[in-house]
């Protein structure tokens, strides 16, 4: 446990990535090489997942482990990072919901070179905003479902805020993920993935070491749910949640629930008051989900039995609820709005479906200007039958209006999910200069062309 105190749109792509292949070490306008060697090392090498003594997984990982190594960064404090590629495949690290330029962002289609198989690439960055943030590969995959996203390469990152939200004992870094399986074909001819195993930081419910906690512990759960696609509900039985952060960024109204809602991207941080004394399960809460493996054994000290389960009765979460009290003040009339629609296009059988934004396909989409120093109201409808997380690169927005809410204020998120026939509006000042990645966060769809690059000077 990380415990601490085929389609043508694929081609595109493809083409796209192997054409910014770096050659060795990587050169930036306005960004200095290290003389000295690196604060961070990070090494992308084959790894095999034992997710228990029957279920192995062949996949590459950071530094020989999965989650990859918890990564912890002073806010605004220059850091130099070395990335050695010593798998088959081109490889890229997107520094997920940090503010960075978009030369070592982590996305090919933001201009981030690739790192050619046996190369390396060095570079300074200095990490902003504070908060739980994670750091991932985001390359294609196809229909592999070991690559990319579906091999969970991925691992924590913290930046120190100068407060923590909430007094707590210690921390706790959970990673929810989904392996296996294959390609299934539903009623309406798309093909989704279908996985065989779920984890808990790469371990399935029982295999990995329990986390043991003391009586009276406040303890902080940092949770990020990692899969390639699927949503995931968290549940403690015995126990709630004090929610504090999501997506790392402090929330208004902090709030006590019984359950958790990870899309793929997201994170919540909650505080958990140790109050429970036995052993408990951290799990899933759907039962089919929670018998592909996920869940933990959450153990007090000098407790013993069989762990104990408490099925909720219903789904519950809402992001309104953690935003600020009181009337939200309006749009200011300068905010430019953008409206995008979410569909996807059946190509017939046999060919996989593209996804779509505003009737347009990556890359062939019209790439929004925008003005620097502008704010912005990204208006979301969803008319596919797919809920979306949607993840705005290099950016924080706020959370204004979901399915038709109040407008809301305070809630400040990088990824929010678009449901099913449903809105999500958010807005964000474009304070960040250059080419900036709007995706859906589910590799297959982002991989079949659920994508689009704001760009501004």
């Amino acid at each position: 446990m990380a415990v601490h105190s085929h389609s043508a749109t694929w081609t595109r792509r493809r083409f796209a990535q192997v054409s910014s292949l770096t050659a060795g070490a990587l050169s930036l306008p306005g960004l200095s090489l290290p003389a000295a060697p690196a604060d961070i090392a990070i090494e992308i090498a084959p790894y095999t997942v034992e997710a228990s003594p029957k279920h192995h997984f062949r996949t590459v990982a950071y530094n020989g482990q999965v989650p990859g190594p918890l990564l912890r960064m002073r806010e605004r404090q220059a850091q130099t990072v070395e990335i050695r590629n010593r798998t088959s495949d081109p490889e890229v690290v997107h520094w997920h919901g940090l503010h960075l330029p978009s030369e070592i962002d982590g996305a090919v289609e933001e201009g981030t070179p690739l790192i050619s198989p046996g190369s390396s690439t060095s570079y300074t960055l200095v990490p902003e905003p504070a908060g739980f943030r994670w750091f991932h590969t985001h390359t294609f995959a196809g229909k592999n479902l070991t690559r990319a996203q579906y091999g969970g390469l991925h691992g924590f990152l913290l930046i120190e805020p100068r407060d923590h939200p909430g007094r707590y004992d210690r921390e706790i870094f959970l990673g929810l993920h989904d392996w296996g399986g294959h390609f299934m074909g539903g009623d309406d001819g798309y093909m989704n993935p279908v996985y065989d195993v779920t984890t808990i930081n790469g371990k399935m419910l029982g295999y990995g070491d329990p986390i043991q906690v003391q009586s009276g512990e406040r303890v902080l759960m940092h949770v990020l749910n990692s899969s390639p696609t699927e949503v995931h509900w968290i549940a403690l039985a015995g126990h709630s949640f004090r929610v504090v952060a999501l997506d790392g960024n402090e929330v208004p109204q902090p709030q006590t629930v019984s359950m958790l809602r990870l899309a793929p991207a997201e994170r919540v941080s909650a505080i958990v008051e140790m109050n429970q004394p036995g052993v408990w399960i951290l799990g899933e809460v759907r039962k089919h989900v929670q018998a592909t493996g996920m869940g933990v054994v959450i153990e007090y000290a000098n407790a013993t039995g069989t762990p104990v389960w408490t099925q909720p009765e219903e789904l519950v979460w809402n992001y309104s609820q953690f935003a600020a009290a009181g009337h939200a003040p309006s749009t200011p009339p300068e905010t430019a709005s953008i409206e995008l629609v979410f569909d996807s296009k059946f190509q017939g059988h046999g060919n996989e479906e593209l996804w779509r934004i505003n009737g347009q396909s990556y890359p062939q989409i019209e790439s929004p200007a925008l003005e620097a120093g502008r704010r912005y109201r990204l208006v979301m409808k969803n008319e596919s039958l797919d809920d979306h997380p949607m993840h705005l690169h290099r950016h924080t927005f706020e959370v204004r209006r979901v399915d038709g809410s109040p407008e809301l204020r305070g809630l400040r998120k990088d990824v929010v999910l678009v449901r099913s026939g449903g809105t999500a509006e958010v807005e964000f000042v474009a304070d960040n200069p250059g080419k900036t990645l709007f995706h859906c966060h589910q590799q297959d769809h982002m991989d079949r062309g659920f994508m689009m690059v704001f760009h501004y000077a």
